[in-house]
């Protein structure tokens, strides 16, 4: 009984959404899917980015340890300083250090750093090489030394 007074009620939501045009609805439908599309196109987007992003720090992170590597060791009137460097594999390397009057070679790993001789007698560290910079770095400070006098 419950069911036949709801019936007419129910027959009439039935009639009205049959009356009213059907293609509003496949509109709504194929717009949910050229939006869900649009959202999963952004969010493949989004990703991407993103993973340039990163990539490109671990790039410049690996660009900067390999040219601090590369750079020449300058004195300094510190009582610690740098001599000299020699790598020996991709992580191991060989340092000459100064403290005061005396010299230390010192052996570096990633995980220790170890005390291979004391000199008796200190070693002169002079730069028989001269630092000749790159054909890039040359032009490249010709044309910063250029920008730089001439503002536009």
């Amino acid at each position: 009984m419950l069911m036949l007074t709801f019936s007419p009620a129910w027959a009439e939501d039935t009639a009205i959404a049959h009356n009213s045009s059907s293609e509003p609805k496949v509109a709504v439908a194929s717009s949910g899917v050229l939006e869900s599309s649009q959202l999963s196109a952004q969010l493949l987007q989004l990703v991407m980015g993103l993973l340039l992003v990163i990539g490109l720090i671990f790039l410049l992170a690996w660009i900067v340890r390999r040219v601090q590597q590369s750079l020449p060791v300058k004195g300094s009137q510190r009582a610690i300083s740098l001599l000299a460097t020699q790598a020996l594999g991709p992580r191991d390397r060989l340092l000459l250090v100064q403290v005061g009057k005396e010299q230390i070679l010192l052996g570096l790993t990633p995980g220790t750093i170890v005390p291979l001789h004391v000199l008796q007698e200190p070693v002169e560290v002079t730069g028989t090489e001269p630092h000749v910079p790159s054909a890039f770095a040359q032009r490249l400070t010709k044309v910063l030394k250029n920008s730089a006098k001439d503002p536009q």
